[in-house]
């Protein structure tokens, strides 16, 4: 059995310095905007070094600064770069203190009143930084305000 299960694996090893892709599941995040095609955003990124090697297993990276993930991975998470080919480097995404995924606002398309219940929400259309407006999301304006309390620049 053991020997049927081992024809598809392969011992992954990295050393200290060698530049990396991570690999992270979008689509299990949890993000402000729900977007269409979750399947097709990046899976890797990068490429980040790797600064050293914690047990058999497992591997610190040197992350950006504004990456608020820890940087331990285990091996199964990471692929190294091969050449010496540069690609576009896909940044990770902004998270909030709790580890979320949370897109920045690059501007607000619309507003409309929309009835819930007894009243009126003002609900306003935002176009989220790095997406396209076809992607753009209606939000309730009082969450924007919570959420983004540098606002006032980009109300229309």
């Amino acid at each position: 059995m053991k020997k049927f299960a081992d024809i598809k694996r392969t011992a992954r090893s990295f050393n200290i310095g060698d530049l990396v892709y991570l690999r992270l599941q979008p689509y299990k995040q949890q993000s402000v905007v729900q977007r269409r095609n979750l399947k097709l955003s990046p899976r890797f990124y990068g490429p980040y070094r790797v600064l050293e090697k914690i047990g058999t297993v497992a591997y610190r990276l040197e992350l950006p600064p504004e990456a608020k993930i820890h940087p331990v991975f285990h091996v199964s998470c990471l692929k190294e770069k091969l050449g010496e080919r540069h690609q576009l480097v896909v940044t990770l995404p902004p998270t909030d203190k709790d580890g979320v995924i949370r897109p920045e606002l690059e501007e607000i398309l619309h507003r409309r009143l929309k009835k819930k219940k007894n009243h009126a929400v003002t609900e306003v259309l935002v176009k989220w930084k790095g997406l396209g407006e076809d992607e753009a999301s209606w939000v309730e304006y009082s969450t924007l305000v919570n959420e983004f309390p540098d606002l006032v620049d980009k109300v229309i």
